[in-house]
């Protein structure tokens, strides 16, 4: 008779707290990290008088192209993909920013180059993002002087983890 009581009192206590299950699943569901990657990079004028830049990313002391390339060659007005640059990616936590540094490389020897200008995504903005949810950062325009006039336009994209 009392393992009756015993398993209703049991499924009372679960009944009560399912409620409170189901009410913490959102807050679950928050990002507390993001995948940050470029998203794209447009070419407004290039740098060189040649008319044409060799431009890398450096994320994270890493350089982008890394493997099939030194370098991804942008003209005035071209528009660059992310795996033109081998997708440059970081993973951030809501409390970390993450630098893409874009840099104009010089051969023969293909370093880290000149700094044309950086984006920078902010680990405040990962934690508004729900688990797989998505944004991409308002496109930041990198522009100067070096050797000549230059204006590139970057957009990184943010995914929730």
């Amino acid at each position: 008779m009392h393992s009756h009581k015993l398993i209703a009192a049991l499924a009372l206590a679960a009944g009560l707290a399912a409620p409170t299950v189901l009410a913490a699943t959102p807050a679950a569901a928050m990002a507390g990290s993001c995948r940050v990657e470029l998203y794209d990079i447009d070419a407004g004028n290039v740098a060189d008088r040649d008319g044409r830049d060799e431009v890398r990313f450096l994320v994270d002391g890493n350089l982008f192209p890394r493997f099939n390339a030194n370098y991804f060659g942008m003209n005035s007005g071209d528009d660059g993909d992310p795996g033109q640059f081998e997708n440059p990616t970081s993973i951030i936590t809501s409390n970390q920013n993450v630098v893409f540094d874009l840099r104009e490389t010089d051969g023969p020897v293909w370093g880290q180059g000149d700094r044309l200008g950086t984006v920078t995504a902010l680990g405040s903005t990962c934690a508004g993002l729900a688990t797989g949810a998505t944004t991409t950062t308002v496109p930041s325009t990198l522009s100067g002087t070096v050797q000549t006039a230059y204006s590139y336009v970057v957009s990184l994209k943010l995914t929730g983890l």
